[in-house]
């Protein structure tokens, strides 16, 4: 009995411990996320759904399919963008970003397409277009679609409040 207590304690206290890690990141993947989204002009709301979307907010999120990170970059990208550590969150956004505004160009300033080719691979996408209509690509681009239009909101009820406060 006092075995399966001691047990049970500690993967509760593991468990806090690495949640409490996760969240104490969230700052710093957000001071990283705004400079490197104005650095290479990328939306931050924009590059702030990618991060949500694909891991979560975790920093070291690792995908079935091999991305990892909080932008889940795949191997070939990451080694693309001279991404070597693709945990550590300076790497795995400024990586992230790069990719984005390289899509962005790419694409004209598609989001769409731009968001299209992040799940699904530059090359179908520059091949196909918009006449590509695989089920989960299409999730997949509505759901950062409707994540980007959330932070956009957000951003702009914020910005709006804090005007109606300041009496300067």
């Amino acid at each position: 009995m006092t075995r399966a207590f001691v047990l049970l304690l500690l993967i509760g206290s593991a468990t806090s411990w690495a949640q409490s890690s996760q969240t104490a990141s969230r700052p710093e993947s957000e001071y990283y996320i705004a400079a490197y989204a104005q650095h290479y002009r990328v939306p931050i709301p924009l590059v702030r759904a990618f991060v949500e979307r694909e891991s979560n907010w975790r920093p070291c999120a690792i995908s079935p399919k091999g991305a990892v990170g909080l932008m889940q970059l795949m191997p070939m990208t990451a080694q693309r963008l001279r991404v070597s550590d693709r945990c550590n969150i300076d790497q795995n956004v400024s990586g992230g970003v790069r990719y984005l505004a390289w899509l962005m160009g790419k694409f004209h300033g598609d989001f769409r397409l731009v968001s299209a080719a992040y799940y699904a691979g530059e090359g179908i996408v520059s091949r196909r277009g918009l006449a590509y209509h695989n089920p989960d690509v299409v999730g997949y681009v509505s759901q950062i679609r409707a994540t980007y239009l959330r932070f956009v909101q957000t951003k702009s009820q914020v910005q709006e409040t804090t005007q109606k406060r300041d009496i300067r």
